[in-house]
């Protein structure tokens, strides 16, 4: 068959579903048959999958006319899925084709759930399209003969390339597609991708520097836009000093008639904790949706995930408490609404989570808005802004993640081994390594060999042995045993497994959170109040308890900073908040309901106009704050206080409490600030900002907790083995002595560099923190000397609070606070 008749045998599939296919669906099809490589920018429930499953298996029948009386034998096609949640999906989708169309061919998964007698089936006959994770792709790389395994490949897809790119595990799948390509020369690359600022970037990553396949390859854009309606649950009666978390909650009724009108409903949350808290105020609540809501998040047992999953498929759940972990590509045809609590804080993310309902073409997609306190409705309107102005986020790649690279070279020489010569040309046509130089890469070699000049001396540095024809080489059953234990790039704190005394899983926790208990402390997880029974080889083992507790689970990362896109939005926003309403070009709901917030706010000091620059200082029995408002997000102002905080200090001794948020950050002193020195002596300069940066956020410290990742990832700290992991206070420890040995013996170390690269780029924004400086030394800065804190200042206060009171103690103390305010 031709490519034309292929493509018409597939319309007319779809035409027995009673489906029309999207022109997109039918450009990536030619596109595919014709051999070309390629990204794909399709909204979310538009119809991906089948974009890109339908020419794989077009392009078997196409080599194989013979088909229907001979099945030929070996993998055709990998399919990477960054969630392990979506697999099911997109293997009932594929199976259903292939069979349909009579083809014989196989679908299969392999994940880190995938049991061992699959995996053992696997190994035997491996499926026709294979389902898996960056780090199970990884791992089959490191098996014995896996040229020959995948020396029938004719295509590899990676599914939301957006999730995967500005990560390690896209450092992963660029290293793993560089070796595919020179085992499977007709292979072909896509991506699919929906929500990313920089597709012709992702798409240059994806393929990488080589010029034969960016030559060959093409962007295809869907026409068809997600229509998404933003609808603000607007509290009736709102605090003009508002503070983080108040709001949330009192909103919960507000809630419920959505749920109840609904098919089926995700709440989506930003943090593990948050959901925990949601689904047990439901329950309480609204006894009557008992065994209708459910709670899904990364933590909790994957047989309770499969079943929360399979469950809103069935149209068996009313309602879903939801983290991340639902947020992409699982197609749930059921769900109708969704909700989202509190700001998600980038456009992506909330453009992915609005995608999840009502996935019927041209149907709108419904999101609901609830604030956790009241500024947050900027936030709301901001999101309403960049949906119809349809901005989304850039996603930055990593570059000369050498920690990546020699866990990759690694696998290699634990499987078939590998010669320098030729896994050095591969890899320096992938994006991320297009700059290493000849010394670092024999840098990589002497330290998978002989470890580093300073760890020569210590044996179990020594992982990779050359052979005299010069192919690298694990010899030891132990060192290849322990690096694939080690494959995955995503390190967090240590995890430890919760389970009844009497057996049966729970999920997993945080080390951190449990080694505050003590045995008979109850705790609130996977929405079951429990009792700490003992702690033993990394287990919690709990009973099931009857007590009423407020202490919730906990996790780290909980809280997301803003994108610099929404920064930008936000600060929009406010200046149309500004405006008398006459002027506005609409009336905005969340805007009109800020109003007695805004008037508050100039009547005490200002609303900061496009501009300007605001600074407030007050005084209280704490003591004299000073308060900033870049409006640029969490981590820049985490960056940016330390920053000033430490240049005041060079002009007079002061020491500084800092706080920050969303909006802003304050500096509190027992000591007058006097603002005009900062003015006069230039202190928001951006000159210097490496160094100044480098000595005020003690960035030894962060360092060090990077280099953790780093060193795990690089395979000099071990996590150990199932069941017997490593205590994180001990991984902690020795990746501290590493660290501590690379800065006084060895500080050209390239991973002991790279913890501070990683620091100052990724987690401190160090360019982002510059633009920032940059616009505020363009602005005319005022000044407000308040008699008493401001709405704009409050939920900063507050915030500091919090990390010193328990929750019920810290509503009082902000009651009192704000009626003192109010007089």
């Amino acid at each position: 068959m031709n490519n034309k008749q292929l493509i018409s045998l597939t319309i007319s599939w779809f035409q027995s579903k009673s489906w029309t296919p999207f022109p997109f669906q039918k450009q990536t099809w030619k596109a595919f048959l014709d051999g070309k490589h390629g990204l794909l920018n399709a909204p979310t429930g538009s119809g991906k999958t089948y974009a890109l499953w339908a020419p794989i298996v077009l392009q078997y029948l196409k080599e194989n006319p013979d088909y229907k009386t001979k099945h030929t034998k070996g993998i055709k096609a990998i399919w990477i899925t960054p969630l392990r949640a979506l697999s099911v999906e997109i293997q009932q989708s594929a199976q259903q084709f292939a069979d349909d169309l009579g083809t014989g061919m196989t679908v299969g998964i392999r994940t880190g759930d995938t049991s061992q007698s699959e995996r053992a089936k696997q190994k035997r006959q491996m499926p026709d399209l294979l389902i898996t994770t960056p780090e199970s792709l990884m791992l089959l790389l490191a098996s014995k003969g896996y040229e020959k395994m995948f020396k029938t490949l004719t295509a590899v897809v990676v599914d939301e390339w957006h999730e995967l790119l500005g990560s390690k595990r896209g450092v992963q799948m660029e290293l793993a597609l560089s070796r595919l390509k020179t085992i499977s020369p007709n292979m072909r690359i896509w991506g699919i991708s929906a929500t990313i600022g920089n597709l012709e970037e992702a798409q240059d990553v994806l393929l990488g520097m080589d010029s034969d396949f960016r030559k060959n390859s093409i962007l295809i854009k869907a026409k068809e836009k997600s229509k998404i309606q933003v609808r603000s649950i607007i509290p009736k009666k709102m605090e003009t000093f508002p503070w983080s978390g108040h709001l949330g909650l009192h909103l919960l009724e507000e809630i419920v008639p959505i749920i109840k009108s609904s098919k089926t409903t995700i709440i989506f949350t930003n943090t593990r904790r948050q959901c925990e808290i949601w689904f047990q105020k439901l329950l309480e609540k609204h006894p009557e949706f008992a065994g209708e809501i459910a709670m899904h998040h990364g933590s909790i047992g994957k047989d309770t995930r499969l079943w929360v999953e399979q469950a809103i498929r069935n149209e068996s759940l009313l309602a879903v408490v939801a983290t991340s972990s639902l947020d992409l590509g699982v197609d749930f045809a059921p769900v109708e609404t969704v909700i989202q609590i509190g700001g998600p804080k980038g456009i992506a993310k909330f453009l992915q989570r609005a995608g999840r309902s009502n996935h019927r073409p041209g149907e709108p997609s419904v999101i609901y808005f609830l604030p956790t306190h009241a500024l947050e409705l900027l936030e709301a309107s901001a999101l309403k802004k960049a949906v119809k102005d349809e901005v989304v986020e850039d996603r930055t790649p990593y570059l000369l993640s050498f920690d990546v690279l020699i866990q990759y070279l690694v696998t290699l020489a634990v499987s078939d081994g590998f010669f320098p010569k030729d896994i050095y040309s591969e890899i320096k046509k992938t994006f991320c390594f297009q700059g290493i130089t000849d010394e670092q890469w024999n840098w990589c070699l002497n330290f998978i060999t002989v470890g580093t000049q300073s760890l020569q001396a210590y044996d179990e540095y020594k992982k990779v042995e050359v052979t005299p024809e010069g192919l690298f080489k694990v010899e030891s059953r132990r060192i290849a045993m322990m690096h694939r234990l080690s494959i995955g790039t995503i390190v967090s704190d240590s995890m430890m497994l919760v389970k009844y005394v009497s057996g049966g899983f729970i999920g997993t926790i945080e080390e951190w959170f449990i080694s505050k208990m003590k045995p008979g402390d109850t705790f609130v997880f996977a929405g079951r109040t429990l009792e700490l029974v003992r702690i033993r080889q990394m287990q919690a083992q709990v009973r099931r308890s009857n007590k009423r507790t407020n202490n919730i689970v906990s996790f780290m990362g909980g809280r997301l900073p803003l994108s610099s896109q929404m920064s930008k939005i936000l600060r929009e926003e406010m200046q149309s908040a500004r405006l008398p309403e006459a002027n506005r070009k609409q009336s905005i709901p969340e805007l009109k309901a800020l109003d007695h917030i805004f008037e508050r706010q100039e009547r005490e000091s200002i609303v900061p106009g496009e501009n300007e620059f605001l600074i407030e200082t007050f005084k209280t029995r704490e003591g004299y704050h000073s308060l900033f408002y870049p409006f640029e997000g969490r981590f820049v102002h985490e960056a940016m206080s330390s920053l000033l905080a430490y240049r005041i200090s060079l002009l007079s001794p002061i020491t500084f409490s800092l706080a920050y948020n969303d909006y802003g950050f304050e500096l509190l002193s027992d000591q007058f600030l006097d603002i005009q020195t900062i003015l006069d002596n230039n202190l928001f300069t951006d000159e210097y900002l490496y160094d100044d940066l480098y000595k005020s956020l003690n960035s030894t410290e962060l360092a060090r907790r990077k280099f953790r990742d780093i060193a795990v990832i690089s395979g000099m700290v071990f996590q150990g083995y199932p069941n017997k992991a490593v205590k994180t206070k001990h991984l902690q420890s020795n990746s501290q002595l590493l660290f501590d040995v690379f800065r006084d013996y060895e500080p050209d170390n390239l991973l002991y560099l790279q913890a501070y690269r990683e620091t100052f780029e990724h987690q401190l924004e160090e360019g982002r923190l510059r633009k920032a400086l940059e616009r505020i030394n363009s602005q005319e800065i005022v000044w407000k000397q308040c008699e008493k804190a401001t709405p704009f200042s409050f939920p900063i206060i507050t915030d500091r609070l919090r990390e010193k009171l328990s929750s019920e103690k810290l509503a009082d103390r902000i009651k009192r606070m704000t009626l003192q305010l109010e007089k």
